[in-house]
């Protein structure tokens, strides 16, 4: 299981928060970004993140809650920690364009998809994607409670990737601790992104390894 971190809810400030992660096992830095618009809370620009992981050593997996995110890939593409950009489905009107905008970059394409959206919506692009964030708690914040009703669709997402031969790796974002870790393993998934349950704690390796 690889694990990404998510820094939005910590402990410490944010500098040491990224600089903690980027010394610890994990696999990903993953990083929010927020417009205020596709979720009600607002943190970064692209220019802000630049900065933020410059020198850092981590890839970066960075999830976009933004309403046009096509706006946005060009300047990722310029930070070379970058290794998945991610949209989600609700976010664009036709999210094939903008997975195929990702796709002329040197970055990876996922595609995230809310609680409420079925994965039958997705199917049509599984083809194109090298990742699935399954949203396991409502996007915008963090410290939720694990959403077991998202199981089924990391299964789904299992089953079609082995019929149709597709690559995605399924990862699982929101209230993953060392509480709902095993139904998430159970279910299928490849990677998980773990924030308040890391960057809250004063040893984030140790928590980092009980996810795997």
């Amino acid at each position: 299981m690889k694990v990404g971190v998510s820094f939005i809810s910590s402990d410490y400030d944010l500098e040491t928060t990224i600089k903690k992660i980027d010394e610890s096992t994990a696999d990903y830095i993953h990083v929010d970004m927020m417009d205020g618009q596709f979720v009600e809370t607002a943190n970064f620009t692209t220019q802000d993140i630049k900065k933020m992981f410059k020198g850092c050593n981590k890839k970066l997996d960075v999830h976009m809650m933004v309403c046009s995110p096509n706006k946005y890939v060009r300047d990722f593409s310029k930070i070379p920690n970058v290794e998945y950009l991610t949209l989600h489905y609700e976010s664009h009107r036709r999210p094939i364009d903008v997975i195929n905008m990702i796709r002329h970059t040197n970055m990876k394409v996922g595609i995230a998809i809310n609680p409420e959206t079925k994965v039958s919506h997705i199917v049509p692009l599984l083809n194109h994607i090298d990742e699935v964030l399954v949203m396991s708690v409502k996007p915008g914040k963090g410290g939720q409670k694990f959403m077991e009703e998202v199981l089924y669709k990391i299964e789904t997402l299992k089953d079609l990737r082995e019929q149709n031969g597709y690559h995605y790796i399924i990862n699982v974002d929101g209230g993953v601790n060392k509480d709902t870790i095993q139904m998430v393993k159970d279910a299928g998934a490849d990677m998980v992104v773990s924030g308040s349950y890391v960057c809250k704690s004063d040893d984030y390796d140790k928590k980092i390894d009980s996810l795997r």
